[in-house]
């Protein structure tokens, strides 16, 4: 049970307020910042760099943040920050991985629950394959070999580019037994290392004993026909499931977005509303973010329906009408980067409704 100063240096960090964190954490230094929230079981540390906050990430290791601490998957901060760099690149990187490295250089080999390092992460999941018994040169041609590389290749690929497409933990009930990617490729990349070590002792045993070979090697052609039937089935079958759970989730904050704007819009209440409270489609994402889930499920290819929804989402966000309706309870320190976003919105808006007419 988190207490009520943790719960409010929660918040701060949700809400990219690192003048009132460092503010507060001043005030109150003996406050512990390493405690676990949600359902994921994250630390503040590691919500920082879910967030992409190297500001909030600093200030938390100044006050004591332990970079080793772990959440429900045995994932530390590192891994966390790493995941983050691989999806948005160096400024990433140095922005987050590197001040956690620095701080606690160990954490780069810790292991989360599916045997996986972040330097691991770092390092693409490439793991090198010892030569097999009785093959002088590496060079030979390997069709198998080279099948699999490709497959590990290929989901290498769709790892990374859907690394933190999942997070909308707020919109969709969490399958504590369902396997995720990484750990769907952490496993099969363990089986198929495994079956290579069991094969390299297979192929010592013969070689010491110098019969059967022939029929070993059939079995062997079957067995690796069987595996590749699998990894592909398998790899196909995580397609088909990681677009439906995509379209869920693209849903789920849609629904989301609707909700929010009729309890913001058309409630009738009169509190002060923060940044944080206006029913942004993607609060901390970019107007593009924000259009694509404010858009989502219109036909863009049907203009009659594309323009109709264009012009709902105009009326709502329209700087005039926007002011007309909140102005006045919009919260002073927050008032003109509400306008200024709303602005935003609207002329990316306009511009869409433009490029129908042309």
């Amino acid at each position: 049970m988190l207490t009520r100063r943790q719960k409010r240096v929660w918040k701060y960090i949700e809400e990219g307020s690192l003048m009132e964190l460092k503010s507060y954490l001043k005030k109150h230094r003996e406050l512990d910042v390493n405690f676990s929230q949600g359902k994921r079981q994250r630390s503040p540390l590691q919500l920082a760099c879910g967030l992409g906050d190297d500001a909030v990430l600093r200030l938390l290791l100044e006050h004591g943040a332990d970079v080793l601490r772990v959440d429900r998957k045995g994932e530390t901060a590192l891994h966390v920050a790493v995941n983050r760099a691989l999806k948005h690149g160096k400024t990433a990187y140095d922005d987050l991985v590197v001040p956690l490295r620095k701080n606690c250089p160990e954490a780069m080999h810790a292991s989360n629950r599916a045997g996986v390092t972040p330097q691991d992460l770092l390092d693409g999941l490439k793991h090198s394959e010892p030569c097999r018994p009785g093959t002088s040169n590496p060079s030979q041609a390997d069709p198998e070999k080279d099948w699999l590389e490709k497959l590990f290749g290929e989901c290498e690929d769709e790892f990374y580019e859907t690394l933190g497409v999942y997070d909308a933990d707020d919109h969709l009930p969490v399958d504590e037994e369902e396997e995720d990617y990484g750990d769907w490729a952490d496993r099969i990349r363990r089986e198929y290392f495994s079956k290579k070590h069991a094969e390299a002792q297979r192929m010592a045993a013969r070689s010491s004993s110098g019969g059967g070979k022939k029929k070993s090697k059939q079995k062997d052609q079957e067995s690796y026909k069987e595996l590749h039937a699998r990894l592909q089935k398998e790899h196909e079958e995580y397609l088909a499931r990681a677009a439906r759970k995509e379209e869920e989730t693209r849903l789920g904050k849609k629904r989301h977005y609707e909700k929010m704007c009729e309890n913001t819009f058309n409630s009738g209440a009169v509190e002060p509303l923060s940044y944080a409270d206006i029913p942004w489609p993607a609060p901390r994402g970019t107007v593009q973010e924000m259009m694509d889930v404010m858009l989502h499920g219109v036909d863009r290819k049907d203009t009659v329906v594309f323009r109709k929804a264009l012009r709902q989402q105009q009326a709502l966000w329209h700087p005039d009408k926007f002011a007309q309706r909140c102005e006045a309870r919009l919260d002073e320190k927050d008032k003109r980067r509400i306008l200024d976003t709303v602005t935003a919105l609207s002329q990316e808006l306009n511009r869409l409704a433009q490029s129908l007419k042309s």
